[in-house]
């Protein structure tokens, strides 16, 4: 008898928190669905989805924040990437260009040799030839001298 006594004070000390509960509009709108009214008739089953729901949440918000933290690790594990990348291609770009310059300025020096020297060496060997040239035209246009 004395465990009955137990669960009938229990009972009565749960009674007013239940009925706060169930006079509740929103849990009242519930109740009164088709889902309220099957959960009504088997007790068994609601108590059932109420612990299923109840210990689902943790696994279930687990791996709400994994997915979370993979996506924001995913992206910025990207832009670190993408950085890295750019920091590469920009490396590259500048290795080229300073090799590009190096080379205009090499091939400048080196056509500019070339020029100077065939030039000098063209008048030197030509010289004599030219101040031919220039004597026989000077006679053309002066025949008297």
């Amino acid at each position: 008898m004395e465990g009955s006594s137990s669960q009938t004070s229990l009972c009565q000390s749960l009674s007013p928190l239940l009925s706060q509960f169930c006079e509740d509009p929103r849990v009242a709108r519930l109740l009164n669905t088709r889902l309220g009214q099957y959960l009504r008739q088997h007790p068994f089953f609601g108590l059932a989805a109420l612990l299923f729901s109840a210990t689902a949440a943790l696994p279930v918000g687990l791996f709400a924040t994994f997915a979370l933290v993979t996506v924001v690790m995913s992206a910025v594990g990207f832009v670190f990437f993408e950085m890295f990348l750019l920091f590469v291609a920009g490396l590259t770009l500048l290795f080229t260009l300073s090799g590009l310059a190096f080379f205009s300025v090499v091939a400048s020096c080196t056509f500019g040799t070339f020029y100077m020297t065939f030039t000098n060496l063209y008048r030197g060997y030509y010289r004599h030839g030219a101040k031919q040239s220039e004597r026989d035209e000077d006679e053309r246009v002066d025949p008297q001298n």
